[in-house]
């Protein structure tokens, strides 16, 4: 059992149950997946971007993610139906507890002038969406190795039904808010 995932069935759970008054252990929200996704909108013209990106994601999150494509030609952008666009992953289990306690524990703090991440992110259904920048402030990206820095998107999916439900829960487990 992961680090966090032991956290949060010792403590947080027993908290979340006895602020939020839940009758049954099945009510108390939990995290069900984490969704990494890298839009790369320069693989148009370079599709060797791609292919690092997918590499870089698979050790960031230690599973091959898969290429996301484009779903309709926008010409502005010379952008065709089909093209890959970007890369994704799911987590879910162990390998998400072991993400999400490495991102609060260790990339986070990693980030430059750092003041905690916004607790507007929410999406009114209980799950939270944030941007990183950077992907080198994770520990498996060799700095070095890489031939451009991406930025990714990280949701964390909840079945908590408010935000606040979903706000106690990440506070709980470790989420840097700011204030």
């Amino acid at each position: 059992m992961a680090r966090l995932q032991e956290k949060y069935v010792q403590e947080v759970a027993p908290k979340l149950a006895e602020q939020f008054r839940y009758k049954s252990p099945m009510q108390i929200p939990r995290i069900t997946k984490t969704i990494l996704n890298m839009g790369l909108g320069e693989a148009i013209q370079n599709i060797k971007i791609l292919d690092s990106a997918t590499e870089e994601l698979t050790q960031i999150a230690g599973q091959k993610p898969v290429i996301t494509r484009a779903r309709q030609s926008i010409a502005a952008f010379k952008l065709r139906k089909g093209m890959p666009i970007g890369c994704m992953v799911t987590l879910r289990g162990d390998r998400m507890y072991e993400f999400l306690d490495k991102l609060l524990n260790v990339a986070l703090p990693r980030v430059r002038d750092f003041r905690g991440v916004s607790p507007k992110a929410f999406d009114g259904r209980g799950n939270y969406t944030l941007g990183v920048k950077e992907h080198i402030i994770f520990p498996e990206i060799d700095y070095d190795k890489i031939d451009k820095i991406k930025g990714m998107n990280i949701t964390i999916v909840t079945t908590a039904t408010q935000d606040e439900e979903a706000r106690t829960l990440l506070t709980l487990l470790g989420m840097p808010f700011r204030q």
